[in-house]
């Protein structure tokens, strides 16, 4: 363990040439990060899933009442063991050879069995209050993460002339705002990435478990290399996003829709505005370029921009699913839903699959109809006693 500690921490790969660790031992009146201050964050991210639940029930589920967040109310499911079976230990959508199989182990018709399938699945799928509830407990903590961001950061002199953050470089000491920001954060992510798995599950699951590994990875090296003065910036960035988009998905779950429309609108501009524009061009270009004034490049240097690259990127996926809503914001005249909505949730498409099978029955009834009358009229026909007269 000795030597692998050893190994991992050697100051090649993490410090600029020339810099050892004995370098960033905190001296009187400095304070200089080291890795062992990691290990604050995982009690960190246990206390964030303990308010998380506390705040959820004291917070969350009296505003969402004040607010008039209901669940849809779905078809109950009647019980065939047969179908259960199926559902819990092979799939939740069995194909057409399946359903065929299932139709006559348990005696029913075709769509019998496709009804009970989707309304299992319905059951399954979170309600509003519970998103509601995830939603506005990220929403808390972006918001305070921001403003308590903002408040540390904006008599920084790096937060005005990036140059700043490589003045001194690594030999930068750290103030206890800065720490606590810092640690904060990283507790934070760190509680999402344990609670994956039981959150609602989105289109971009993958992508959110990326993201959360990346950030993780960013906060806890930037911090052992000491660029925390970028890392600060990194995060003001992102913070200044997120609380928008939770606060518009809260008054969507609350069917408020023009309150909904707005932040939107306003979380496009400011998303587009920072990670497209601000995070490129300030902090990844003061990594890539302004840095390169201070320091040659080393393993350190190749590691962490390629995590601001790997979130670059996932900005860009994101941007395009903000792009889609956009395009349906202007041309329907609403946001119809999160394109990165859960990928069982689908109320829309429960409704859609409704919808269409009514317009089905309905369609139905009215070819019923018209064979009827045409059966009448064949019938009328060729009955005797309706024929014509014979001519004279």
């Amino acid at each position: 363990m000795g030597a692998l500690d050893q190994w991992l921490w050697r100051h090649e790969y993490w410090l600029p040439p020339g810099i050892t660790w004995e370098d960033m031992q905190s001296q009187e009146g400095s304070w200089y990060p080291r890795p062992r201050d990691l290990l604050v964050a995982l009690p960190l991210a246990v206390g964030f899933i303990s308010l998380r639940y506390v705040f959820e029930r004291l917070v969350a589920r009296p505003l969402g009442r004040q607010l008039g967040v209901c669940d849809r109310t779905r078809v109950p499911v009647r019980p065939v063991p047969h179908l259960e079976t199926f559902y819990t230990q092979h799939s939740h959508q069995p194909s057409q050879n399946e359903i065929l199989g299932l139709t006559k182990q348990c005696d029913l018709t075709q769509r019998q069995v496709e009804t009970w399938f989707r309304n299992r699945r319905n059951q399954d799928r979170p309600n509003n209050t519970r998103k509601f509830y995830e939603a506005c407990w990220r929403f808390a903590f972006y918001m305070v993460a921001f403003s308590g961001g903002l408040a540390v950061l904006v008599d920084a002199p790096w937060f005005w002339d990036q140059r700043e953050c490589w003045n001194g470089f690594p030999l930068q000491p750290i103030s206890d705002a800065h720490y606590w920001y810092y640690m904060m954060e990283l507790g934070f992510y760190w509680s999402l990435l344990l609670c994956v798995s039981v959150d609602i599950k989105r289109k971009d699951f993958r992508e959110q478990i990326v993201h959360h590994v990346a950030t993780i990875s960013l906060l806890g090296f930037s911090y052992c290399s000491n660029y925390v003065r970028i890392g600060t910036l990194v995060m003001l960035v992102h913070d200044s996003s997120d609380f928008l988009l939770e606060s518009a998905k809260m008054f969507n779950y609350a069917k408020w829709r023009k309150t909904c429309d707005s932040l939107f609108v306003v979380f496009t501009v400011v998303f587009l505005v920072t990670r497209l524009v601000v995070f490129p061009s300030r902090v990844i270009h003061t990594t890539l370029v302004l840095s390169m004034e201070v320091f040659t490049p080393f393993f350190g240097y190749y590691f962490f921009n390629a995590l601001l690259l790997v979130l670059q990127a996932l900005h860009v996926f994101w941007a395009w699913l903000i792009l889609r809503m956009v395009y349906k914001f202007i041309f329907r005249g609403m946001v119809e839903r999160d394109e990165r909505s859960d990928e069982e949730s689908g109320d829309d498409d429960e409704g859609a699959e409704e919808e269409e099978e009514c317009g089905w029955e309905k369609r139905k009834d009215v070819l019923n109809g018209r064979l009827a009358v045409f059966t009448n009229l064949t019938n009328q026909r060729s009955s005797p006693s309706n024929r014509m007269p014979n001519s004279r």
